[in-house]
């Protein structure tokens, strides 16, 4: 082999390892998010009343949507 083929080759491989690094990437981190969000769901509005309830206190709607609300912000 000649040194420009030898060099073509080596950039062919790193190449091929780069796609197929970014693929297999994409996929793990796509398993480990759905993971998350089904051991961990996001908060939702009957949440947020519960948590009112257990301060003591009966929350309105208002209450729920502003909470709501921050938390959207806050993501």
């Amino acid at each position: 082999m000649t040194g420009g083929a030898l060099a073509g080759l080596l950039v062919g491989v790193i190449l091929v390892s780069l796609v197929v690094g970014g693929i297999a990437g994409f996929f793990i981190t796509r398993a480990v998010v759905r993971k998350q969000l089904k051991n961990n769901p996001p908060i939702n509005e009957a949440q947020i009343r519960a948590m009112y309830l257990s301060m003591g206190r009966k929350p309105s709607e208002a209450d729920i949507k502003k909470t709501m609300n921050a938390v959207k912000r806050a993501k």
